[in-house]
């Protein structure tokens, strides 16, 4: 029976197929990216052939190595941004820093609230960049990089509104107003409603009308607000504050819309922002959607007791109260077991993803219940198989092996989860 077994699993394993189509297969990497927040704002420049980007890198302390120096602790990295045409074949500018961080308590050097904050200028005729943020850990030699498309405006003198800065909080430094952006662009902690500043440019003095709104997920409104404002020539700051709007999880439009009394002259600008709780992963986004990724943790009676919940509040409190459950700390604000799972759900749909998101693929599954694998061994190209993958991991003793079946990247599990398998493990 035994040798009647291993005949058929050979046959189907290496059935020879016709040649696979040609296609590069992304290496997988499995390990965790810095979580640092960058932010682009279009502000008028001094050319009025360009625009003035101002460029903000937010680094948590919790994501830099510091060492103990004197009576204190230090970290040191570098900056790059690189600004290159929307295609990146050519450089346009470029620029490099290094940031120097001393504190004196341990404490602060792991706090997820305390963070360093970097800003530099760049001046750019209007369009669209690839803008690189490279970071150097320079005690860990840990380096990180992001890239994003950007599309710089054209700001006229005549009427226009630069781009809206979420504002984090405001002092006041030798009479003049500091303002601290709101770089991760998370309001949730806003007790006091959002606050966020933005200027308005005009050739001539004017009464003008200033509305603001708010869409859910750029679509369905919760907030209104209209007034109206006299504005001098050139250049005026505006701040204001959007109070008793009541933001559950979720991604939020703020837009900003002005005109003069006649409607002659229109400019608008919008902002997108985060709604995330404390102690809440960064990547859930959607309520029901992370509940719904539960799927490898949690039972299906503990998923229906959440989602039979009769209100949003009473579902989010259905939602923390599992994964207070599952803290083994829950005296600590961290929950490493919630953060943990979220982090592979998130990788899972960064690298799986293919006619369904990552996160429900057999690697998936797989990546999120057992987390990373000690080896893969990867076969993309072979002649005389299909594509497919062996993930091995070490202390479980197991092995598992995903087929392309179509060539084309539907990797599917033949040696499934079984048992106490099919739960999450840390």
């Amino acid at each position: 029976m035994k040798k009647i077994f291993t005949t058929i699993w050979v046959l189907f394993f290496f059935t020879v197929v016709l040649a696979q189509p040609d296609r590069t297969d992304k290496e997988i990497k499995f390990s965790s990216k810095t979580k640092f927040f960058e932010e682009y704002l279009c502000f008028i420049s001094a050319d009025l052939n360009k625009t003035r980007v101002d460029v903000f890198i937010q680094v948590p302390y919790s994501e830099i190595q510091f060492v103990k120096v004197g009576n204190g602790f230090e970290s040191k990295y570098n900056l790059t941004v690189s600004i290159f045409d929307e295609d990146k074949n050519n450089l346009i500018t470029e620029k490099t820093w290094g940031e120097k961080i001393v504190v004196k308590d341990f404490n602060q050097t792991t706090s997820k609230s305390n963070y360093n904050l970097s800003m530099k200028s760049f001046n750019l005729e209007p369009g669209k960049y690839n803008i690189r943020t490279a970071f150097e850990d320079i005690d860990s030699r840990k380096e990180y990089s992001i890239e994003n498309i950007f599309n710089v405006r054209k700001l006229e003198s005549a009427f226009s509104i630069s781009d809206v800065m979420l504002i984090s909080k405001q002092t006041i430094v030798d009479g003049s107003n500091k303002i601290i952006p709101n770089v991760s662009r998370n309001v949730a902690a806003k007790k006091d409603g959002i606050p966020f500043f933005f200027e308005l440019y005009s050739s001539a003095p004017r009464e003008i009308k200033i509305s603001y709104s708010i869409l859910e997920d750029a679509k369905n409104g919760v907030y209104n607000e209209e007034l109206s404002k006299h504005i001098d020539s050139g250049r005026t700051q505006i701040f204001h504050t959007i109070k008793d709007v009541d933001l559950g999880l979720g991604n939020y439009l703020l837009s900003v819309k002005v005109s003069d009394n006649q409607n002659d002259l229109t400019a608008n600008s919008n902002k997108t922002f985060v709604s995330r709780w404390m102690g809440v992963p960064s990547s859930i986004r959607d309520l029901d959607k992370a509940v719904s990724q539960m799927l490898y943790i949690a039972t299906s009676s503990e998923i229906d007791e959440i989602e039979s919940a009769k209100s949003k509040e009473d579902k989010i409190q259905k939602y923390l109260e599992y994964w207070k459950k599952k803290d083994p700390d829950p005296q600590s604000d961290d929950n490493p077991v919630f953060d943990e799972y979220y982090r592979r759900v998130a990788f899972s749909n960064e690298n799986f993803s293919h006619y369904v998101e990552g996160w429900r693929t057999d690697r998936g599954m797989v990546y999120i219940i057992l987390g990373a694998p000690n080896n893969i061994d990867r076969h993309p190209f072979e002649y005389d198989s299909k594509p497919y993958e062996v993930w091995e991991y070490y202390e479980l003793n197991k092995s598992f092996v995903f087929l392309d079946e179509t060539g084309f990247g539907d990797y599917r599990l033949i040696t499934p989860l079984y048992g106490d398998f099919f739960r999450y493990r840390n």
